[in-house]
């Protein structure tokens, strides 16, 4: 029986260059194959029944650019990993290449040790084994719940990212899942049996953030007892998630720079650096772009991190998903006695909720529900879900027959609170501008399909009936507001505690409110 091994072309005009790789590939027992000019290379790969697990490739050929290489191999052979050598501090190159197709980069002059550790991790990719090592392990199943049209483009993206080691940036709303999207990418890519290392780059103090992410060695500071290592080397070989990546300061933003550039880090109180083949996915629920123009971020940064970008969609679109999503939530909070459902329309409740907090806000609604409800069986009411939160069907308003004013009287009069003497003269001088609210028009009722909304304020005042409308509604909208606050203050003698109760608002909505409409306390 022939024993086939993983066969690599290499790609390059120096032929020194070109025979060190040949002969550190030869040692790894693996087949060879070399050419120095594009078309060679073409030739080789258009060989019938020869199929490379890797080709690596010279940026600069005589006859073109290793980038037309990087682009044909990525089309037209999909499953051949293909990495480019790069001059030493040409990274921009590497980060053309790799938004190409290309699977990783290596700079001249080219480190041995990275070079066998680049070739393992594209021969675990492409299916080829290195001699002396085990076969790839099995990925498990997907952490990513839901069947929608979304997930399922958002998990074929991911296996796509897989296969290659450029750094990712993941954006998303707060509670989106960028993390369990990390961590998917890592268990699919050739990394997945090393270590995968969060990191919260927000919640680490400025001053131990070199120690952190770097190492230190035994007496580099006061308090250093022993030697330690950083985050990039306990992520060696792995995968290294800097979460809200935003939130770094500028000065660490250098050193993290130099870091992923070189693939190098040199620990406190160390002299010389040392390699580390760590593999970057960043996220964060700001705008980058925007950091970058206020001067938060740095934009040689944000370009070395940003090499290919990953958005998750948040909970409301993909509400199809909520069913998979409750049952795994229910899943985790039941017990071995207890077995948690939900009742009749919870589903319906929730699908009619925005989910600012997305899928962190799921879990938090079912958990606090799970203590409300009886006998494991949570209801709508345990759900205590906000109104004001809740998505909100548009409902047409009716065509108008007679010409109204912006604001009908008899929801003046609804909204009128009975003022005690004192009260009134008390806010009398900030109520006289909206006094000419008029009464010329009639309140429009709820359309049937309302009605059951309705039932839940049914103190409401009824709708008015406008027919002129307001040339500016954000301020037509805050002489509304202020005119009940107002009213409010004024009933409770300017009681802003009493006040926020009657409005349905907390305390700080209210003082926020009072601040942005310029609502003073008269002076006794």
């Amino acid at each position: 029986m022939t024993v086939r091994f993983p066969r690599v072309l290499v790609v390059d005009d120096e032929a020194d260059l070109r025979e060190l790789l040949e002969l550190t590939l030869l040692k790894m027992g693996l087949e060879v194959d070399c050419a120095a000019t594009l078309g060679e290379a073409r030739a080789l790969l258009a060989q019938s029944g020869v199929e490379y697990q890797l080709v690596l490739t010279d940026m600069r050929l005589p006859d073109g650019l290793g980038l037309e290489l990087v682009r044909e191999v990525s089309a037209a052979h999909r499953n051949t990993p293909i990495a480019v050598v790069t001059a030493f501090g040409s990274a921009e190159n590497a980060v053309v290449a790799l938004k190409a197709g290309a699977f990783d980069y290596i700079s001249k002059p080219v480190a041995l040790d990275q070079l066998r550790v680049m070739v393992r991790s594209a021969l675990r990719l492409s299916g080829g084994v290195p001699e002396g090592e085990a076969p790839p392990v099995k990925p498990a199943p997907s952490r990513l719940r839901g069947s929608s049209a979304v997930i399922e483009a958002l998990r074929a993206q991911i296996a796509r990212l897989a296969r290659s080691m450029a750094p990712i940036a993941i954006n998303g709303e707060s509670g989106s899942g960028k993390e369990l999207a990390a961590r998917e990418i890592h268990a699919q890519s050739s990394r997945a049996a090393k270590p995968f290392i969060a990191v919260n780059c927000g919640a680490i103090p400025e001053a131990l953030m070199e120690a952190e992410f770097f190492g230190y060695r035994k007496g580099a500071f006061t308090g250093a007892a022993d030697e330690r290592d950083g985050f990039f080397q306990a992520a060696n070989g792995g995968t290294l998630m800097l979460d809200e990546v935003a939130d770094l300061p500028l000065a660490m933003q250098v050193k993290l720079l130099r870091a992923i550039q070189e693939r190098r880090v040199r620990k406190i109180g160390a002299t010389a650096e040392e390699p580390v083949d760590v593999r970057i996915i960043s996220a964060t629920h700001k705008n980058l772009v925007q950091c970058v123009e206020q001067g938060s971020f740095r934009q040689d940064l944000y370009y070395r991190l940003n090499v290919i970008e990953l958005s998750l969609p948040p909970l409301r679109e993909r509400l199809d998903d909520l069913p998979v999503l409750t049952d795994g939530i229910l899943e985790r909070l039941g017990t071995f006695e207890t077995q948690v459902r939900l009742g009749d329309g919870v589903l319906d409740a929730l699908r009619s909720y925005s989910f600012p907090g997305n899928v962190r806000e799921l879990e938090n609604i079912l958990e606090r529900a799970l203590a409300f409800a009886n006998d494991g069986v949570i209801q709508v009411a345990d759900l205590a879900l906000k109104g004001a939160r809740m998505v909100e069907a548009t409902v047409p308003l009716p065509t108008p027959t007679t010409p109204a004013p912006y604001l009908a009287a008899s929801e003046a009069a609804a909204m009128r609170l009975p003022l005690d003497d004192s009260a009134a003269a008390a806010a009398a001088t900030h109520l006289a501008p909206m006094a000419v609210l008029s009464a010329a028009a009639t309140a429009v009722p709820l359309p049937p399909a309302a009605l059951d909304g309705a039932q839940l304020a049914a103190d409401w005042p009824p709708l008015p009936q406008i027919d002129v409308l307001p040339p500016n509604l954000p301020e037509f909208l805050n002489r509304i507001e202020r005119e009940l606050i107002l009213r409010a203050l004024a009933q409770t003698q300017f009681n802003r505690t009493q006040a926020a109760q009657l409005l349905g608002i907390s305390f700080r909505q209210l003082r926020y409110q009072m601040q942005k409409l310029d609502i003073q306390e008269p002076e006794a």
